[in-house]
């Protein structure tokens, strides 16, 4: 009888673990796309300091799926310094991203998820620029904070007026 009731005690222990672990999993799962989020919503919203408070101290960026460009290691600064040469100068940017699919191993995470980007200017030759792909993401969790230290772009399509992007750079530059 004392056997059968440690097993049970035993059993008892494993299962609050296994929950309390689980629970932790989801807990860091729903911060990293917190924060994964924050990127595209502060970008929207063009509160830069915002958007670099998401990144570790250099981050990976590559965009090479879609402008043909090495990937290049920046500080969280000189990522929003280049956006602000261009997303500026449009009057509406919208960034949707889901389909979030992510594994996590101690302090260190990857990420995918989807994502659109709706860019709005008015213009004769049409008013909107909409990029569609996939971003992939690694993550380290630095004192209980997840940190995007690699952020990738993967291409797929995109449609409307092509053109509206060197307008906004100029616009861009002009305010």
């Amino acid at each position: 009888m004392k056997k059968v009731l440690i097993m049970i005690l035993t059993c008892y222990a494993f299962a609050g673990q296994s929950q309390e672990k689980s629970s932790i999993v989801m807990n860091d799962q729903q911060n990293i796309t917190t924060t994964i989020t924050k990127v595209f919503v502060r970008t929207d919203q063009k509160d830069w300091s915002g958007v670099e408070a998401q990144f570790n101290n250099q981050v990976l960026l590559d965009y090479s799926s879609m402008t043909g460009a090495d990937a290049v290691t920046m500080s969280p600064n000189e990522i929003t310094t280049g956006w602000k040469t261009v997303l500026p100068g449009f009057t509406h940017i919208h960034h949707q991203i889901g389909n979030f699919i992510i594994t996590i191993n101690d302090n260190t995470a990857h990420a995918f998820c989807y994502g659109t980007a709706t860019h709005y200017l008015e213009d004769e030759d049409g008013n909107i620029w909409t990029v569609v792909g996939s971003y992939d993401f690694d993550l380290e969790k630095i004192q209980d904070t997840w940190k995007i230290t690699t952020m990738k772009f993967n291409y797929k399509y995109q449609n409307g007026n092509t053109k509206l992007i060197q307008k906004a750079i100029e616009n861009a530059k002009n305010k």
